[in-house]
C-alpha cells in the first residue's frame, strides 16, 4: 500500500492516477434525470463488481431531480428546509444539493490499478474540474481545508468567493464511488434549504451565474477530454447495463 501523500505537486506531476494497464473507463451519460436511490444502488453494485473483478471502471454523468443529500458528517441543524427529499448518501462530507442543471459525475475507479492514494484521487478530481472550468475561461481554485472548487467573486467583496463544484467520494475495497457535482445552470435558490457543506461565510455559483451560458453536452465534452488527460482513456458505455441490476430488483 502506498502512503497517502500531502504533496500536491507530486500528485499533479507523477501521473499516479493513470491506470497501470491503460484499460479504458466506460463513459456513460444519462439523458433523463435519475432518481437518487436508483443511482446509489447502481453505484454500489458496480463498485462491488469492480472490486470482485467482474466489471470494468465507469464514469457516470447524470442529473438528479431536486434533492438534498447528507454525508456522514452532516449536522442536522444545517438542514434548513424540507422542501426537497433528503437522502443519506453514505459518502464523506455534509449536506449538498443536486438538481437539474447540475452535472453530477459518479466516478467508479479501481485504485488498485491507479496507485492507492486517496488524497491524490481527491486532488485529481479537483484538478479535473479546474481544467474543465479553465476551458470555459473560468478560474477555479482549491482551498486548504475545504474540499471542492472555488471561484473568486470580487464583485461581491474583496475576499468573497463561491463554490462551483462539490466533491465527495467513498472508497470501499480500493474502489471509488460518488464523485463530483458541477453547477452549470441549476436554480441556485435551491441551496437556501441547507448550509452547503457546512460553510456559512461563502456562497455558491454556476457557469450561468458567472455569465457563461453553456449546455450540459458542451460541458460533458470538455469533462471527458480533461478526464482523459489525468486518468487515461475512456470508451462509450451503456447506461442500461449499469442500472439494469437495480431495475430488475437484484439490489435492495
Amino acid at each position: 500500500m502506498e502512503a497517502l501523500t500531502n504533496d500536491l505537486a507530486s500528485c499533479e506531476t507523477s501521473n499516479k492516477l493513470a491506470r497501470i494497464d491503460g484499460r479504458p473507463v466506460e463513459w456513460i451519460i444519462s439523458a433523463s434525470p435519475v432518481p437518487y436511490p436508483v443511482a446509489l444502488a447502481a453505484m454500489q453494485a458496480r463498485a462491488a463488481a469492480i472490486a470482485a473483478g467482474a466489471a470494468g471502471e465507469a464514469v457516470w454523468l447524470l442529473e438528479h431531480p431536486p434533492l438534498y443529500t447528507a454525508g456522514t458528517s452532516a449536522v442536522p441543524t444545517d438542514l434548513l428546509s424540507d422542501r426537497f427529499p433528503v437522502f443519506d448518501a453514505g459518502r464523506g462530507g455534509q449536506y449538498t444539493y443536486h438538481g437539474p442543471g447540475q452535472r453530477v459525475a459518479y466516478v467508479m475507479l479501481d485504485l488498485r490499478e491507479r496507485a492507492r492514494d486517496i488524497r491524490c484521487l481527491v486532488q485529481g478530481l479537483e484538478g479535473w474540474v479546474i481544467d474543465t472550468l479553465a476551458a470555459h475561461n473560468v478560474t477555479g481554485e482549491r482551498r486548504d481545508g475545504r474540499i471542492g472548487v472555488w471561484v473568486k467573486r470580487p464583485d461581491k467583496g474583496v475576499l468573497a468567493e463561491d463554490k462551483i463544484a462539490a466533491i465527495g467520494v467513498r472508497v470501499s475495497k480500493w474502489v471509488t464511488f460518488h464523485g463530483i457535482s458541477l453547477n452549470v445552470s441549476p436554480d441556485l435558490s435551491h441551496y437556501d434549504g441547507i448550509v452547503p457543506c457546512g460553510i456559512t461565510d461563502q456562497g455558491v455559483t454556476s457557469f450561468e451565474d458567472l455569465g457563461q451560458i453553456v449546455s450540459l453536452p458542451e460541458v460533458d465534452s470538455v469533462l471527458r477530454t480533461a478526464f482523459e488527460r489525468r486518468f487515461g482513456p475512456t470508451i462509450a458505455g451503456d447506461e442500461e447495463s449499469l442500472v439494469s441490476v437495480v431495475q430488475h430488483g437484484q439490489v435492495a
